[in-house]
C-alpha cells in the first residue's frame, strides 16, 4: 500500500478559491489556474514557489531565470501592474511523464496591450519546471511601445527629481 500526501494547508499549491478567479478553456490545471491568478494579484514569492526548486522562467527577450527565489525577484522587478489574461490552451503528456501545456491569451502593461503564448512544463508532481513566455506580433510592432515605454520612465523619474542648488564656476 502506498500513501500520496497532498499540499499542506499553507502551501501554495493548496488550490482555494484564488484559482477559480481564472478560467481558461481547454485548461483546467490548479497549479496553471493559481500562477495566473496570483501573478494578477502580485503573490511573485508565491508564485515562484510554484516552481520546482530548478524551474525556470523563459521571459521574451531575455535570459532564463532559474529557481524559485529568482524568479520571484523577476516577477517582482518587471510584472508589477501586469494583467495576464489567459484564454485558451491544450496539454500534451510528454515521454517523461510531464505534462506540456500551451496557453494563448492577453497581457495588459502599464504601457500596451499585447497577444501572448505561454508554454508550462509542468512535472508529475504539480510543479512548474519551465514557463516560456512568448510575445505574438512582429518586432517592429513592439518597438514603439518599448520607445513609448521608456519616454514615459524617463518622463516620471524627471518629474520626481527635485532641483538641486545651481552651480556656477568661478573664472
Amino acid at each position: 500500500m502506498s500513501v500520496v500526501s497532498g499540499p499542506s494547508a499553507t502551501s501554495p499549491l493548496d488550490f482555494n478559491q484564488d484559482s477559480q478567479a481564472i478560467a481558461i478553456a481547454g485548461v483546467d490545471e490548479p497549479v496553471i489556474l493559481r500562477y495566473f491568478s496570483m501573478l494578477n494579484a502580485g503573490e511573485f514569492e508565491a508564485v515562484g514557489q510554484l516552481f520546482a526548486v530548478d524551474g525556470a522562467l523563459q521571459p521574451p527577450f531575455e535570459d532564463l531565470v532559474v529557481g524559485r527565489a529568482a524568479i520571484a525577484a523577476y516577477l517582482d522587478q518587471e510584472a508589477k501592474g501586469f494583467l495576464l489574461e489567459p484564454q485558451s490552451g491544450s496539454s500534451t503528456l510528454l515521454d517523461n511523464g510531464c505534462t506540456e501545456f500551451g496557453i494563448m491569451g492577453k497581457v495588459q502593461t502599464p504601457w500596451f496591450s499585447v497577444n501572448v503564448g505561454w508554454t508550462f512544463i509542468l512535472s508529475p508532481a504539480q510543479e512548474i519546471f519551465l514557463v516560456k513566455v512568448k510575445l505574438l506580433a512582429a518586432l517592429q510592432d513592439l518597438l514603439p511601445l518599448r520607445d513609448a515605454a521608456s519616454k514615459d520612465a524617463a518622463s516620471k523619474d524627471a518629474a520626481n527629481k527635485k532641483p538641486g542648488p545651481s552651480h556656477t564656476t568661478p573664472q
